[in-house]
């Protein structure tokens, strides 16, 4: 039998993947969020995130989203109807399939797009200049490859 006893300070001194993962998300989307709100993009949630990180101006449909993100088809749509709400996307015919939609950026979306890769890559600088250019990329190599590593595993699950 496991215990938990002193599970907590484990946590706080030696965190594992899930809690390193949890707190650079929330880092990240605090930071994010805060650059978007400056922006004039305040209306903007960081579960927005899942889908507008992906977007570009070729469109994409909603399952294409939902692969790529990892989240649920249902997730994805009720995130697509927010931001279309709001007036970041819009859903238009896919003229390869008239049956099926893509969702494109609208100008308020693109506009917004570019401050969120600007503000990205300025927090990826910073992190590079910390750490030395060569670590940071090591550790986008080696967090690629646990990502994929999960990716393909669950993708092996569900065939």
């Amino acid at each position: 039998m496991t215990t938990t006893r002193g599970r907590r300070e484990r946590q706080e001194w030696n965190p594992d993947l899930g809690v390193l993962a949890s707190r650079l998300l929330a880092s990240l989307e605090e930071e994010l969020s805060a650059e978007l709100a400056a922006g004039g993009y305040g209306d903007l949630d960081p579960r927005h995130f899942a889908v507008i990180s992906y977007l570009d101006e070729d469109g994409l449909r909603a399952t294409e989203i939902s692969r790529l993100s990892g989240r649920h088809k249902q997730v994805v749509g009720r995130i697509v109807d927010e931001l279309e709400g709001l007036g970041y996307v819009e859903r238009r015919p896919d003229p390869g399939d008239r049956r099926a939609k893509l969702v494109f950026p609208t100008e308020r979306g693109l506009a917004m797009i570019r401050l969120t890769d600007q503000a990205i890559a300025e927090v990826e600088a910073r992190h590079s200049s910390e750490v030395g250019a060569r670590t940071y990329a090591n550790f986008r190599d080696v967090l690629r490859g646990v990502v994929a590593r999960r990716t393909q595993f669950r993708s092996i699950q569900s065939a």
